[in-house]
């Protein structure tokens, strides 16, 4: 009898630690830490969210690509986001001004702005003066969006005044209907050309005028918000950092 009653409580004790590591395996897989980042960070951001998971078994990243300006306005309507990262300080400005920053921002990337042409340039575009001759069709990012500010910072630097054919929510928007071959020129970032196929960038120096610097924080109220700042601790560290640099980014 007294063996019996040891198997029993041996098994018992099984199961009952069985039950736990499946408790515990369940809950694991249910953390997902949603980030929100500028459209031009999409590429660096899926690698480094791969990197992420894989340091941390049972966690998901999910990301929402959009500009900047759009990102923040869904997340003061409530959207549900553990990170907010940038593409400018002036919407991450609005975020810390409806008090909705879970940490002090953190600046990890800077870019700039480079014309970006069909391959061959067939339009034969050269700087940036070029791009207001009446017979070509630009696509600039819209003022509100960052790449479409610093479009507005470098027509006053060079005193010009472009006429696009339309305005766009994002700059890799305005990168597709380059590649797509809806418009002649487009200006986007030195990163978005970096990484697109079938595109051309030609350098301009009034681009100098335009830096953009990247900011990252959690967002306030996150349930994550301890996943939030491994995140961006990977993000601002030498890993981060070297992931950004091959995709163009500059240090901020």
């Amino acid at each position: 009898m007294r063996a019996v009653s040891r198997l029993g409580a041996a098994t018992a004790a099984l199961t009952l630690a069985l039950g736990v590591a499946g408790c515990s395996g369940s809950s694991a897989s249910s953390d997902t830490l949603v980030v929100y980042a500028a459209a031009s960070l999409q590429e660096p951001f899926e690698e480094l969210g791969e990197r992420f998971e894989a340091a941390h078994d049972g966690v998901a990243v999910q990301f929402s690509f959009a500009g900047s300006s759009t990102l923040v306005a869904q997340i003061r309507e409530g959207a549900p986001a553990d990170v907010f990262a940038s593409a400018d300080t002036q919407n991450m400005d609005k975020l810390t001004g409806a008090d909705l920053q879970g940490a002090e921002p953190v600046d990890f990337a800077t870019n700039t702005l480079m014309i970006a042409v069909p391959a061959g340039n067939p339009a034969g575009v050269t700087d940036l003066a070029s791009l207001t001759e009446d017979r070509l069709d630009l696509v600039v990012c819209a003022p509100e969006v960052p790449c479409g500010s610093a479009t507005e910072t470098v027509e006053h630097t060079a005193g010009i005044e472009l006429s696009p054919v339309s305005e766009e929510q994002s700059v890799t928007d305005v990168l597709g209907k380059v590649t797509s071959g809806q418009a002649d020129a487009g200006l986007v970032y030195v990163t978005d050309v970096r990484t697109a196929d079938e595109v051309e960038g030609i350098a301009f120096p009034e681009s100098d005028s335009a830096v953009n610097t990247y900011p990252i924080t959690t967002v306030a109220g996150s349930e994550n918000a301890a996943l939030g700042d491994e995140f961006i601790d990977l993000v601002t560290g030498t890993a981060g950092q070297e992931v950004l640099a091959e995709y163009g980014f500059a240090e901020a």
